[in-house]
């Protein structure tokens, strides 16, 4: 301390001591910890950041690629379909002028009905008309065609069948038929007929649980079947002058657009389909060829017939990956592309040979002794199998036993290597290369000689051999395949059916395929949901039904509009068109595979879901024929719903108008059948509930007054097997 100046006085070192609480410096250590623990988190921090950040960007460079996947996926299935589309445009041009010389190939009327009122009944009894014993019985048989035509009898008759327990379905859809054949020749009565049991029907929906809309929707009763005859006779000239060639035109297309691809021989699967059931899902590698096929004059005089074409060869397009009865029915199709199907040469009945050079032929055969085994498996033969190249000459002959192949039967213990390695395989159409090796040559006289190592089989004939050979397949368990190797379990090999492609890949060629076909379903379904299409005016039959399902509705106090809607769906589009859509077989003399027929169910699907009321909710468990329609059906239902009201203002058609189209109808038809015969299978029913019958007779006020059961009796008695007899 100093003191003035001068004066110093030393009190030593002082200290200042922290106000009461607060604690000294903080230590060095802690401010180092401090800072690197806090350099430590915004490490952290930043590298959350970071891969947060990359994350991100793979995200969207992956939601980018998948993105340009499916544009260039999309892309890919427009082209495609712009392709096929074209191609099919060309196809159906080319068919187009085939038509106008030939016409399309629609069954006359006898054969429609037949098809459509006696499915699967190739030679019915109504089709035969020499028949002695219903000669003995024919007195009795018009008597009972009298009884028929009186209305209380007949519908007495209708009732007491229905009202059997025993009556079963197929009975009742027989009898309707039988009505109808019997009826032909008086549509004015049978349309009286209709219309009551129709009302009588409506009555009792009315008056029981069921609802309304369930009405004319099954076959079970003899009314329903008996509408669905009525429009079929009716219809009949609609179809040949409107509706029946854009019905053609899509047979023609899915049958062209389905073969442009690989098809199952055995499972009918195809790469192109409408149908996912019957949809290829796997990868079939596969070549586009051309051959050309040219039919021996021996076919010719066998069948009768003339090609289309000139008897030379006719270029035909194939797949290698086809098998040898593909590669004839695409022949056939192509040269008699202008001849009913009925009228050409059965395939079964032909063989295909392949000619090489001057003077080698080989036949082919879908299975022989070089078809490769696999354990149990055994795959069919194909183009590629045999070798054939592109721009081949093949010959269809008439089936034969063909020496130069039984030596391959002869041989087949003694070589296991493949029979056509000696094949020379660089010819082409214009090539003069020597023929095929002796081994295969017919030239080769030696190659005739009996081989003497299989005596059971040295005088058998191929095609014997080839049968016995299938029995014996069966017998062993010996299972066929051709593309696709299906299997009773799921345990698959390797390889084997394991290619199976994404959903996303395979749904694509379903949809692809309604693309390329698009236009032609959407001509069909215009052209039935039209008032006035192609020239043609509405058919008469339509308007008339329609009107009598409004006053029905009218007379019944029904004012929901949905249920005279799902009446008339029910009436026509549902129990007419739709079975001409599934079976257009039953309206042309067409072949109709089973390919084409899973594609045509789903069209006729389609058709039935646009005349539907309700809404369908798709879900990812929607079946793929709806997903695939599902922009479709709304616009289809517009359509659907502008016909039904169309026709509804459309003027009444009066009684005198309509029963000049009866009579008229009448006239044309009168004498497609045997009456007698239907005639005589429907008193086998009256007969057969005879009791019952008698009772309802004896029992009913207006059949007392015309002593109706008194007239069934005599008919029972000029029936009797002894009384006609002389």
């Amino acid at each position: 301390v100093i003191v003035g100046g001068n004066r110093r006085y030393p009190i030593g070192r002082l200290n200042y001591a922290q106000p009461n609480g607060q604690e000294g410096p903080i230590p060095k250590i802690v401010i180092i910890a401090v800072a690197i623990g806090g350099g430590l988190l915004l490490l952290v921090v930043v590298g959350i950041l970071i891969a947060y950040r990359r994350k991100s960007t793979e995200s969207s460079r992956v939601l980018k690629s998948m993105q340009e996947h499916m544009d260039m996926l999309e892309l890919q299935v427009a082209a495609e379909c712009k392709e096929a589309f074209a191609e099919l445009q060309t196809e159906m041009t080319d068919l187009t002028s085939d038509l106008t010389s030939g016409g399309i190939p629609f069954l006359d009327y006898r054969t429609y009905t037949m098809k459509i009122l006696f499915p699967n009944i190739e030679d019915h009894g109504i089709l035969q008309w020499e028949r002695p014993e219903l000669t003995r019985k024919e007195k009795g048989l018009k008597f009972f065609g009298q009884l028929l035509m009186n209305k209380t009898f007949l519908l007495l008759f209708i009732r007491t069948l229905e009202s059997n327990r025993y009556f079963y379905m197929k009975d009742r859809v027989n009898v309707a038929a039988l009505i109808m054949v019997t009826l032909q020749g008086k549509m004015e009565y049978c349309t009286d007929i209709l219309k009551t049991l129709l009302a009588d029907l409506i009555e009792k929906c009315m008056d029981g649980k069921s609802h309304p809309k369930l009405l004319l929707r099954r076959t079970e009763s003899v009314a329903e079947k008996m509408l669905s005859a009525w429009f079929t006779f009716l219809l009949y000239k609609f179809l040949r002058e409107c509706a029946g060639e854009p019905l053609y035109f899509l047979f023609r297309a899915i049958k062209h657009q389905v073969e442009k691809g690989p098809v199952d021989h055995v499972t009918s699967e195809a790469r192109y389909s409408l149908s996912e059931e019957k949809l290829i899902r796997q990868s079939i590698d596969y070549r586009h060829m051309t051959v050309f096929v040219s039919i021996s004059s021996q076919t010719i005089y066998v069948s009768g017939l003339e090609a289309s074409t000139d008897n030379t060869d006719t270029p035909v397009k194939v797949l290698d990956c086809d098998t040898i009865t593909q590669v004839k029915e695409k022949a056939l199709d192509t040269i008699y592309r202008s001849t009913p199907f009925s009228q050409r040469p059965r395939k079964e009945d032909l063989d295909l040979e392949w000619r090489t050079g001057t003077s080698g032929r080989l036949i082919l055969y879908d299975e022989d002794t070089t078809s490769k085994m696999e354990g149990e498996w055994k795959k069919l033969n194909t183009l590629v199998h045999y070798r054939v190249p592109d721009g081949a000459q093949l010959t269809l002959v008439p089936k034969q036993a063909s020496m130069y192949n039984l030596s391959l039967i002869s041989d087949r213990n003694e070589k296991s290597h493949h029979k056509y390695e000696t094949l020379n395989l660089n010819f082409s159409k214009f090539s003069s290369s020597p023929p095929m090796s002796r081994a295969t040559s017919p030239m080769n006289h030696h190659f005739y000689h009996p081989v003497n190592t299989h005596p059971n089989h040295g005088s058998l004939q191929y095609n014997d051999y080839r049968h016995n050979e299938k029995i014996d397949n069966h017998e062993c368990g010996v299972k066929c395949w051709h593309l696709v190797r299906h299997h009773d379990n799921d345990n698959r090999k390797e390889g084997e059916r394991g290619n199976k492609m994404v959903s996303e890949i395979y749904l694509t060629r379903l949809l692809s395929t309604k693309m390329t076909l698009q236009k032609y379903i959407d001509d069909l379904f215009e052209t039935i949901f039209s008032i006035a299409n192609r020239g043609s005016a509405l058919p008469l039959a339509i308007k008339y039904m329609f009107d009598f399902l409004d006053d029905q509705a009218l007379h019944h106090g029904i004012t929901d509009c949905e249920v005279v809607h799902t009446w008339k769906s029910n009436s026509l589009p549902l129990r007419f068109w739709v079975n001409l859509i599934k079976n257009p077989n039953f309206v042309f003399d067409v072949n109709k595979s089973n390919i084409v027929d899973a594609c045509l169910s789903v069209a006729a699907q389609t058709f039935m879901d646009s005349c539907s009321t309700s809404d369908h909710r798709l879900g990812k468990d929607s079946p793929s024929s709806k997903l695939l329609f599902a922009k479709d059906i709304p616009v289809y239902k517009e359509w659907v719903d502008r016909y039904y009201a169309d026709i509804k203002a459309m003027p009444a058609i009066s009684d005198q108008d309509m029963n000049a189209m009866l009579a008229e109808e009448s006239r044309l038809h009168s004498l497609e059948f045997n009456t007698n015969c239907a005639l005589f299978e429907l008193y086998s029913y009256a007969h057969k509930y005879s009791e019952q019958l008698n009772t309802a007779l004896e029992e009913d006020e207006f059949s007392q007054k015309q002593r109706l059961a008194y007239r069934l009796d005599q008919v029972h008695l000029l029936m009797q097997p002894d009384a006609n007899s002389p």
